[in-house]
């Protein structure tokens, strides 16, 4: 685990309770967990545009706890990368705290992801297939509960939906009675990819449930993400591949612009983010400023300097 700051330094902001935030009354922006994207470079930027809220990349807590190097790898942080809350997968409670205890110093919670439909994740009793174990996720909750002292320390959960939509809900009821502090829905089932998220099932959800509710799914502008948040009447709306398209967008911004590009730059570099990772989230950025032609070139270049010459050439931005 790494770290610009020592363990007792705090981050003024990670005094702001989340809650707080979904008691605000004010849309809450969310940028989701992201495997490989959601990294603290990506959540610098995207803070640097209006998102109040970021998550860490989903983190395999037996690994995390087992392993420094899986620890110095996974989980990077610093003084200014707050609010955040750290998700992780797992299907044992004991390991789970552990892997809490571990990040408490440095995040304002942790989520425990129960919606991931991958195959691999499902074969390991992680991610989507938690949501018929409601069991395990109310010990999974108790233990972080019992073994992190600071009351104030979140824990939630990502789900998805099921087909019955009344197994959702008591899956939701049986959470909160546990003490999840706030629960995140991505509006499909384990089955479903690319059809349209169920934003009624999220808005009967947020019906049944006294804690604050996230909306997830398919939100790709400002509008869209006011829009679900007014249909839903939920508590804020978390983002993936519309900020990966435009991490300005919780700014307003329609497609990215050419500031936040140079923002990425800066940022990437001074935190020495990997350059397949800095190049990817360029790729995306620019999908909708880019032609056919200026995609086959840019995608295809192949080291930092050369993707600085063609930003200085094409769009001006120069930061050698």
């Amino acid at each position: 685990m790494k770290s610009d700051y020592i363990q007792t330094t705090t981050c003024q902001e990670r005094r702001k309770d989340p809650i707080e935030m979904f008691h605000s009354g004010q849309l809450v922006k969310i940028c989701a967990p992201m495997v490989r994207y959601s990294k603290l470079s990506f959540r610098t930027l995207v803070r640097k545009y209006d998102c109040d809220l970021c998550y860490t990349p989903m983190i395999v807590a037996a690994d995390f706890v087992r392993s420094a190097k899986a620890r110095d790898s996974e989980f990077t942080t610093n003084q200014g990368d707050c609010p955040l809350i750290v998700q992780f997968a797992a299907n044992d409670a004991r390991l789970l705290s552990d892997a809490a205890r571990i990040v408490c110093p440095y995040a304002n919670g942790i989520d425990i992801n129960c919606g991931c439909p991958q195959r691999w994740a499902l074969a390991e009793g992680y991610g989507a297939c938690l949501i018929n174990k409601p069991e395990l996720v109310r010990d999974m909750v108790k233990q972080v509960r019992n073994q992190v002292e600071n009351p104030r320390f979140s824990v939630s959960i990502k789900i998805r939906i099921h087909d019955d939509l009344t197994r959702t809900v008591d899956l939701c009821r049986k959470a909160e009675a546990t003490g999840v502090s706030w629960i995140t829905v991505h509006g499909r089932t384990v089955e479903e990819r690319h059809q349209p998220v169920h934003y009624e099932a999220i808005k009967i959800i947020k019906e049944s449930m006294s804690i604050p509710i996230v909306a997830n799914g398919d939100i790709r502008s400002l509008k869209e993400a006011e829009n679900v948040w007014h249909t839903t009447g939920t508590d804020g709306v978390m983002v993936a591949r519309g900020l990966l398209a435009n991490p300005a967008m919780f700014a307003g911004y329609e497609e990215t612009p050419l500031k936040c590009i140079w923002d990425w730059v800066d940022i990437a570099l001074e935190l020495g983010t990997p350059y397949m990772c800095f190049h990817q989230h360029l790729m995306y950025m620019m999908e909708k400023i880019t032609s056919r032609q200026e995609k086959r070139i840019f995608n295809a270049l192949s080291s930092t300097s050369a993707v600085l010459d063609y930003l200085t050439d094409h769009y001006g931005i120069d930061r050698t």
